[in-house]
C-alpha cells in the first residue's frame, strides 16, 4: 500500500508577534513537490515574516513549521541539509566576487561543486559572465545570479522573495518559464511577489495575507474573483 508523502512545506497555525504587533495570526499553508504556491498581499501583510519563520530567523509564538514531515531546522546548515534554499529581496550578493564565486558560497567541495555551479549558470544563461565581478552586471543578471546561488544546492524547497521585483517584461517572462520548469522538475516553490501577472502565470495556488491573516486561498481564478482580495490588494496592484 502506497502512502502519500508529507508536504515539502507545512505551516500550521503560525503566530508571530513583535512586541504588541501581530505579524502573523493563525497562518497555515502547504506546498507539495512539483507545486508553486504564491504569497501575495499589501506591504506589511506578513509575507516575508512567514519566510523568516520558515528559515528560523524569527521564533513563532504558536504554530509549527515542517519540512518533508520533520520540524524545520533553524540553522543555515540545517536548512541546506534539509533541502531548503531561499533568495532575498536585497539579493545579498558579494559584488566584488565573481559570479562563479558567489554561486559557490553555499558549497564546500570546490572541485566537485565548481562543475555543478557552472552547469547551473549555463541553465540560467550566465555561463558567459561566470568570471565577471557581480557588481559589473546589470540588475536582471544579478537577480539570476541570486537564483543560481539558491539552485546550486539542489533544493527540494525553494523560497523566492520577490523574484520579479525590478525586472522588465521580457525578464519576467523568462523567469516565469524558469519557475514553471523548476516545478515540473518536482521542486516545491513558494514565492512572495507583488507582480500579479507573474503570480497568475506560475502559481498553482495563491495565499493572500492582509494584516497577518489569511483572507483567501485557492487557485489563481478563485483568488482573482474573491471580493475580499479585490478590496485588500488586487484592485490597487500593478
Amino acid at each position: 500500500m502506497q502512502t502519500t508523502p508529507p508536504p515539502r512545506l507545512e505551516v500550521s497555525g503560525l503566530e508571530v508577534r513583535f512586541g504588541g504587533l501581530t505579524a502573523l495570526d493563525d497562518v497555515s499553508l502547504t506546498v507539495g513537490d512539483g507545486q508553486t504556491v504564491a504569497l501575495i498581499g499589501p506591504n506589511g501583510a506578513g509575507k516575508t515574516t512567514l519566510f523568516n519563520a520558515v528559515c528560523g530567523l524569527v521564533r513563532p509564538r504558536r504554530g509549527t513549521v515542517g519540512v518533508a514531515g520533520r520540524p524545520a531546522p533553524s540553522s543555515p546548515t540545517g536548512l541546506l541539509a534539509a533541502g531548503v534554499a531561499r533568495t532575498l529581496q536585497g539579493l545579498g550578493l558579494f559584488e566584488q566576487l565573481s559570479v562563479l564565486e558567489n554561486v559557490l558560497v553555499p558549497l564546500s567541495s570546490l572541485r566537485r561543486d565548481a562543475e555543478r555551479a557552472r552547469a547551473v549558470l549555463a541553465d540560467l544563461d550566465l555561463a558567459s559572465v561566470a568570471d565577471r565581478p557581480v557588481g559589473t552586471l546589470p540588475y536582471p543578471e544579478r537577480k539570476r545570479v541570486a537564483l543560481a546561488r539558491a539552485l546550486v544546492t539542489d533544493p527540494g524547497l525553494l523560497l523566492l522573495d520577490e523574484p520579479a521585483g525590478g525586472l522588465g517584461s521580457a525578464d519576467i517572462d523568462a523567469l516565469a518559464a524558469t519557475v514553471r520548469a523548476l516545478a515540473e522538475d518536482g521542486r516545491a516553490v513558494a514565492l512572495v511577489e507583488h507582480h500579479v501577472d507573474f503570480v497568475m502565470a506560475v502559481a498553482d495556488r495563491i495565499v493572500v495575507l492582509d494584516f497577518g491573516k489569511v483572507i483567501a486561498a485557492g487557485t489563481p481564478d478563485e483568488v482573482r474573483g474573491d471580493p475580499a482580495v479585490e478590496a485588500a490588494y488586487l484592485g490597487g496592484a500593478s
